[in-house]
């Protein structure tokens, strides 16, 4: 008859199990970093939109950024026109250094500073910058 020892068969184990142990760790985090780019990507679209709808209807846009509920709304006169859940459709952590941030009727950012929006998921982050003058990067 013709097998395997068990001591071959606990080699192959050890080995599989080394593999899989440098494998996951890696994949793990390509995962969290494709969840942190599309996060970026939403986030991005949001503050385009508001900057967009700002310019076309010559009134002020308000973004409100709320890091409890890792949410970011539109609103113009007091009415939502759009809200997007980060933290509920990316699963990851949305920080911000400013709870809103205004576009004028001319695209420009209005209030006392630069809004930073840090998006998180274990060890990959990603920051986007809006500048005074509305630029986002």
């Amino acid at each position: 008859m013709r097998g395997y020892t068990v001591i071959e068969l606990l080699i192959a184990i050890v080995i599989a199990g080394v593999l899989l142990a440098i494998a996951v760790p890696r994949g793990r985090n390509q995962l969290d970093r494709i969840a942190v780019q599309s996060a970026r990507g939403d986030v991005r679209a949001v503050l385009s939109f508001a900057r967009n709808l700002a310019l076309s209807a010559q009134l002020p846009v308000v973004v409100v950024v709320d890091s409890t509920t890792g949410t970011i709304a539109v609103k113009q006169w007091n009415e939502f026109i759009r809200s997007r859940g980060i933290t509920h459709a990316h699963g990851v952590t949305l920080r911000a250094t400013r709870d809103s941030l205004m576009y004028d009727a001319w695209g420009l950012g209005r209030g006392a500073a630069n809004l930073s929006v840090i998006l998180r998921k274990r060890m990959v982050a990603e920051t986007i910058f809006v500048s005074r003058l509305g630029r986002i990067r």
